[in-house]
């Protein structure tokens, strides 16, 4: 297992735009040991995101402990046998009303959302896969994490090393995403000026 220090030799100094550039959703991990430090850096700049009225709805459990790890295995969806090879799963959880309710927008999810970007392109910086997923059963990651029934698990992150290595229970979809970031929408499907125009 690679031991991770979190010191200024590790920081790559790259750029908001870079980081955006350089995320990826990697699919083959290897071991990192999982420091107290990388996890308090993590939340420092999840902390530090935007949210309606500084709510701050996200809450997060960053479980690294070998036991608890090998119990989360068993609610990943088949898709996700890859995050097998997790160092860390940071579960990101919350309940509508620890945010604004403003008519009918309700932004607890939105605002996670926004936390959760800020960790992830943070772990880049540091030269860490940080791959958030939806393939979970909900109820059997807040038995095993003891969260309260009322909440709602939004994501888990996954958190590793990317390996150079294909891991051998990836798919052969998977494996293409490794090797070329999939495409991505062109501009002009989704950005408008000044009005919404329909084609």
């Amino acid at each position: 297992m690679e031991r991770f220090e979190l010191t200024e030799g590790n920081l790559t100094k790259m750029g908001v735009k870079e980081a955006i550039g350089e995320r990826r959703a990697y699919h083959s991990l290897q071991d990192i040991e999982i420091t107290r430090d990388l996890v308090m850096d993590l939340a420092e700049c999840a902390q530090l995101a935007p949210s309606c009225f500084n709510s701050q709805p996200w809450r997060f459990i960053f479980a690294y402990d070998q036991d608890i790890l090998k119990r989360l295995r068993g609610t990943l969806s088949k898709g996700n046998e890859w995050a097998h090879f997790a160092s860390m799963i940071v579960a990101v959880f919350s309940k509508e009303d620890l945010d604004c309710v403003i008519k009918e927008r309700k932004y607890y999810l939105f605002d996670c959302g926004v936390a959760t970007a800020f960790m992830i392109l943070r772990a880049t910086e540091l030269g860490i896969v940080a791959h958030p997923i939806a393939g979970y059963s909900e109820e059997m990651v807040k038995e095993i994490l003891g969260i309260p029934s009322e909440m709602r698990v939004i994501a888990l992150v996954i958190v590793g090393k990317h390996s150079r290595t294909m891991r051998r229970n990836l798919s052969e979809k998977q494996i293409r995403i490794e090797k070329r970031r999939p495409d991505r929408l062109p501009l002009e499907e989704f950005v408008y000026m000044n009005a919404f125009k329909k084609d």
